[in-house]
């Protein structure tokens, strides 16, 4: 078991809701979310939604990157 599962709280800042996701801390940067450890980036389900809408361009040009 992870340290999500164990209760660990969203290191947004300003969020002290739960997290439900563990993200590396370069995908938090990207997304310009404001993070309060240096680490893993911990995320509730909200932050979680506005990482993946925020990085779903990048990611699609870096596919297309590789394909082409």
């Amino acid at each position: 078991m992870g340290r999500v599962g164990k209760g660990v709280r969203c290191t947004v800042t300003g969020c002290g809701e739960e997290a439900v996701r563990s993200v590396s801390p370069v995908d938090v940067s990207r997304a310009g979310l404001k993070s309060t450890s240096s680490g893993r980036g911990y995320l509730c389900k909200n932050h979680y939604k506005e990482l993946k809408k925020k990085l779903r361009k990048d990611k699609e040009l870096e596919r297309m990157r590789m394909t082409g």
